[in-house]
């Protein structure tokens, strides 16, 4: 049986995130010393004290909320990744990315957020992506839509923008981890769309797609905590996605790329245009 999850509980996610934001992580903004930088995987995945700490008080604070929840957090499966599938089965997870766009951090971009995924026995429940600066948070409950909800409260419901033909989508296209021939065809026919971006953070591209301002998003790698909340998120404001071979993505699935658009004959045109695959 899965747990159901209310909008007060996303409420309560919500400000646990604003109050990691507020004692770990913007404090830091723009203040970090060089040794409280530090790379994971390579020179582009790095890791902060920010990081760290706000994913330690959120976790602190969801378990204490939620006695017997699965806490799960990227930066705790990367210093022991057998952490990684210990949620799977749980009655209640939530997947933790304290820092979601640490390069923008580290740069001083303001263009970072946090993102909590619940779910319930490998489901996506629920999903919120806050923004530390604008003080926001982009929900969204299983079955229930999908809004913006500002610090006092005031809900603004989100939806996916509306179909246009392949040749006038605006894009967002994350190559990086696109293996080869994939990424240069990608590269090269992202070309055809009205326009493409990335952000590198994958926290502002889902809120940016799941409130209409783009029409397509591509993703290579999946990792849970990435993709969880804002793969919901789109999906309650009325979106479509899919693997790009068709099939439907779970938060268990690690591989495969992941395709965004407003609906099913939308994503089937970007596929076409932009994996050359009807």
């Amino acid at each position: 049986m899965l747990r159901s999850i209310t909008r007060e509980d996303t409420r309560r996610i919500a400000a646990l995130m604003a109050e990691a934001a507020d004692a770990e992580i913007m404090p830091r903004f723009r203040h970090l010393a060089a040794a409280a930088v530090r790379s994971k995987t390579s020179p582009l995945d790095v890791v902060t004290d920010a990081d760290e700490a706000a994913e330690r008080l959120i976790g602190e604070r969801l378990s204490r909320a939620y006695p017997g929840a699965v806490v799960v957090g990227e930066e705790a499966c990367s210093r022991n990744p057998t952490l990684l599938n210990v949620w799977i089965d749980a009655e209640l997870a939530f997947l933790i990315d304290p820092i979601d766009g640490t390069r923008n951090y580290v740069a001083g971009l303001p263009l970072f957020g946090v993102m909590v995924a619940v779910v319930s026995r490998g489901e996506v429940m629920a999903g919120i992506i806050y923004d530390p600066l604008c003080r926001d948070a982009a929900i969204a409950v299983r079955g229930e839509g999908a809004w913006l909800e500002n610090e006092h409260g005031v809900q603004t419901p989100l939806r996916v923008a509306t179909p246009v033909p392949a040749e006038e989508m605006t894009g967002l296209i994350a190559v990086r981890h696109l293996d080869e021939p994939l990424r240069t065809t990608v590269n090269a026919n992202a070309l055809g769309l009205a326009s493409s971006t990335i952000l590198n953070c994958s926290a502002h591209e889902y809120r940016m797609i799941a409130g209409g301002h783009a029409d397509v998003l591509l993703y290579g790698r999946l990792m849970p905590w990435d993709h969880a909340a804002g793969w919901l998120l789109h999906h309650e404001a009325g979106g479509y996605s899919a693997h790009f071979d068709g099939s439907p993505y779970k938060p268990t699935h690690r591989g495969g790329g992941l395709l965004y658009a407003p609906d099913a004959g939308s994503w089937k045109a970007a596929r076409r245009l932009l994996l050359g695959a009807d």
